[in-house]
C-alpha cells in the first residue's frame, strides 16, 4: 500500500505527546500538513492556519488526523471526509452522538474510512483481560479514575465548556476499556456530577451502572486528585479478581501480573493504516453514549469554584 499523506487538524498537548510521535515511528503514514490557528507547526512540515487554507494552497493529503477540542470537531471532520479524506477522531469523536451519526453516514457517502479511535482500548492489558473475561462469571467491577487536572489540561479552557465533558474527558477512557472487556453492554443507573461554580462541566462524578445481566458497575471519577493518579478498573469473577491498572497498562491477574511498554497511539495508527486499505471504517459510540446517558439523568450539585 503506498504511504498514506497525513494532516494533522489541532497541536495541542495529545497532538504532540502522542500523534506525532507515533506518526513519526509509523512507515506507513507521512506527515503531509499540519493546521492550527494557533500554533507554528512543525519544523520542516508544512503548516496552515486553517483546514481551508490547507484545502486551497497545500500539499496533496489522503487523511486527517482531528486532534482538536471535540466541541469544533464535527465541521471539519465534514469537510474532509466531503473530499473524500479518510478520518481519525481522538476521544471524544464528537460534542453529540449526532455528529457522530452524521459523520458516518458521510463517510459511507464518500466512501471514506472513518474511525472513532479509543486510544486506551489499545493499552497492553486490555485484549488479554478481554480473553480472561469471557470465560468467566463476572460479579462486579469498580472503576476508580482520578487525576490532577492541572498537571494533564494545563490552561485548556475548553474542557470546562459545553460539550467539553469535564472530568468524563479522562472518564471516558475508563468507559472505552469496559465497554471493551466486559462481554455484556452497560447500562447507567444513576449519576451523581459535581459541577463547580464556576465552571459548566463536572469536575467529580460517581457513576452507578450495570450490564445487561444485572451486573453492577460503579464509577468514581474526580479531576482533583494531587500526588498519585489512580487509573484503574477492578473485575471480581468466579476464578479471583482482575485488575487493571496505569490507565490498562498493567495487568494483574489472580497469580500473575504483567506489564508492557505503551503502545496505544503507534497501534492506533496501524489499525488507521488496515482500515484505510481494507475500505472499512471502525466507529464505535458506546463509550460516549454512558457519558450522554450521565449527562441526561444525572444529578447535579455545586462545589467550589475551580481556578486554574
Amino acid at each position: 500500500m503506498a504511504t498514506i499523506r497525513l494532516a494533522v487538524i489541532g497541536l495541542g498537548k495529545i497532538a504532540r505527546d502522542q500523534h506525532l510521535p507515533a506518526i513519526a515511528g509509523d512507515e506507513g503514514f507521512v506527515l503531509a500538513a499540519t493546521v492550527s490557528p494557533d500554533n507554528a507547526g512543525v519544523t520542516g512540515v508544512p503548516h496552515f492556519a486553517s483546514l481551508d487554507n490547507l484545502f486551497a494552497a497545500g500539499p496533496a493529503i489522503d487523511a486527517v488526523a482531528l486532534c482538536t477540542p471535540p466541541q469544533v470537531r464535527f465541521d471539519l471532520a465534514r469537510a474532509a471526509l466531503d473530499r473524500g479524506l479518510h478520518v481519525l477522531l481522538e476521544k471524544p469523536p464528537g460534542a453529540t452522538l449526532g455528529e457522530v451519526a452524521a459523520l458516518v453516514a458521510a463517510a459511507e457517502a464518500s466512501g471514506s474510512s472513518l474511525f472513532t479511535a479509543w486510544h486506551s482500548r489499545y493499552a497492553a492489558g486490555v485484549e488479554p483481560a478481554r480473553a480472561w473475561l469471557a470465560a468467566r462469571r463476572i460479579d462486579r467491577v469498580r472503576i476508580v479514575w482520578r487525576e490532577d487536572v492541572r498537571v494533564w489540561h494545563p490552561g485548556q479552557d475548553w474542557i470546562w465548556q459545553p460539550g467539553g465533558l469535564g472530568v468524563f474527558d479522562p472518564g471516558i477512557n475508563a468507559l472505552s476499556i469496559v465497554t471493551r472487556i466486559l462481554p455484556r453492554p452497560l447500562l447507567l443507573q444513576d449519576a451523581l456530577l459535581s459541577f463547580p461554580a464556576n465552571r459548566a462541566a463536572p469536575i467529580a462524578a460517581e457513576l452507578t451502572l450495570q450490564d445487561t445481566a444485572g451486573t453492577p458497575v460503579v464509577m468514581d471519577l474526580d479531576f482533583r486528585q494531587t500526588g498519585p493518579q489512580s487509573w484503574d478498573i477492578v473485575v471480581e469473577t468466579d476464578s479471583g479478581t482482575l485488575t487493571l491498572s496505569s490507565g490498562g497498562a498493567v495487568l494483574a491477574l489472580p497469580g500473575q501480573s504483567r506489564h508492557d511498554a505503551d503502545r496505544e497511539y503507534p497501534a492506533l495508527y496501524r489499525h488507521f493504516a488496515e482500515l484505510i486499505a481494507a475500505g472499512r471504517s471502525d466507529v464505535d459510540v458506546a463509550p460516549l453514549r454512558l457519558v450522554a446517558d450521565a449527562f441526561l439523568c444525572g444529578r447535579r450539585v455545586e462545589v467550589a469554584p475551580f481556578v486554574d
